[in-house]
């Protein structure tokens, strides 16, 4: 536990740290390690407010956490809860009062809502303490439900939140929340441009560039961990790689509608013209103001570069799209091994994982195995070695990633 002195560092430290975090999710996953933190509570989750209903966001569980494998992270599905006074998190969503519940198993009957214990049963957890915090926008308006569980005293013994967490909790939810509305403009903004590119090319859609995204992620994390990179750096570049890796085919607004929706094979020269789709998305970023610019224009310019040397564009002008090196032929000089960015060759990854696994008009989704085995084929091929063990550890998590952003039919 930490003391009250420490907590006032905490919150002034914690509301200069969240101005600066932009991508949505890794804004849920800061606001709710943070206020975790704050009131030394074992558990929580994030609820977001969508329409009539709140969505189940971000969980973490620290005694679930403890039960893993080291490195493995806790896998959770989002679901939907109604926004009304019968659950714990619509209860707060409708009044946007606090609720601090002593002990979840012993709600009176009268009371307006209930403790929903599927979790606990599914989880082997027992849930006893909670306080469930709005979480407003500048108007007043509930965007989200903060909901805290199971405060430990110094003892580790889970004793009732006082009414300083709700104070504390309180001032962080303020500032958490307009973190939040930043960030989900910024994702909003993000969609906006892939909607454009979906305009062209019907399979650049919502669902696939947030897999392909999440996916990077977690795919990063698990190489940046392996290399015992700090923390503060990975969850830095967790930040800008999960916006960037969104616009890794930007560029294919750029591209001719009768080559990009052309149903048969392309020929030699539109296969040419297609690949263009890189470079032409790296040059939205030429101008770099911020580190954002720089991931998202290699992300683009290098997501289609292989670890054997026979991806492109290779070394080419960014500005002109001519080769920089030129072979014997007088093409580009290609980009192999180490020499292509961390960031294109964990894209590169996500982008075809999500491809197999992806039901297309010319094609059927892949079933996990088939495509797991064929990840495992290109290894030293088309992907760095070191990346598919990355993968293969946080497989797990892969998977649930699919379910949190489903294809709509």
């Amino acid at each position: 536990m930490i003391n009250e002195s420490e907590r006032l560092r905490e919150i002034i430290r914690l509301d200069t740290e969240l101005s600066t975090v932009q991508d949505l999710d890794m804004v849920l996953e800061r606001i709710l390690t943070e206020a975790r933190k704050l009131t030394s509570a074992d558990a929580g989750s994030i609820y977001i407010k969508e329409d009539d209903d709140l969505v189940f966001s971000y969980v973490q569980n620290e005694t679930v956490q403890k039960k893993l494998p080291p490195g493995q992270k806790l896998i959770y599905l989002t679901y939907r809860v109604k926004i009304n006074t019968k659950s714990i998190s619509g209860y707060v969503a409708t009044t946007g009062e606090t609720l601090c519940i002593p002990d979840v198993y012993r709600i009176p009957e009268e009371s307006p809502y209930h403790f929903d214990s599927s979790y606990d049963k599914v989880s082997n957890y027992r849930t006893t303490s909670m306080l469930t915090v709005p979480l407003k926008s500048n108007r007043g308006d509930v965007i989200g439900v903060l909901q805290l569980i199971n405060k430990n005293n110094q003892k580790g013994k889970v004793v009732t939140f006082d009414s300083e967490d709700e104070i504390v909790c309180l001032h962080f939810a303020s500032n958490a929340s307009m973190a939040l509305q930043r960030a989900q403009l910024t994702r909003a903004l993000l969609l906006r441009m892939i909607a454009m590119a979906e305009l062209r090319d019907p399979r650049e859609t919502g669902p696939h560039v947030n897999r392909v995204a999440a996916y990077a992620t977690e795919i990063y994390e698990s190489w940046a961990h392996n290399r015992k990179v700090p923390i503060e750096e990975i969850n830095k570049k967790r930040d800008v790689l999960r916006m960037a890796a969104m616009l890794h085919d930007v560029g294919k607004v750029a591209i001719s509608d009768m080559i990009l929706k052309k149903p048969g094979a392309l020929t030699q020269k539109e296969r040419q013209i297609m690949k263009a789709h890189t470079f032409l998305g790296a040059r939205l970023f030429i101008d770099k103001q911020s580190e954002f610019d720089e991931v998202a224009s290699q992300a683009a310019l290098r997501h289609h570069e292989n670890w054997d040397g026979s991806g492109y564009p290779g070394y080419v002008d960014v500005k002109t799209g001519k080769p920089l090196k030129r072979n014997e032929n007088g093409e580009s000089f290609t980009l192999k091994g180490e020499e292509i960015p961390i960031i294109g060759r964990i894209v590169a990854l996500a982008d075809v994982f999500d491809a197999l696994c992806s039901k297309r008009a010319y094609k059927d989704a892949w079933s996990m195995e088939e495509a797991i085995a064929e990840i495992k084929k290109l290894s030293g091929k088309k992907f760095d070695p070191e990346v598919v063990e990355s993968f293969f550890r946080c497989l797990d998590i892969l998977k649930s990633i699919s379910s949190r952003y489903p294809d709509i039919e």
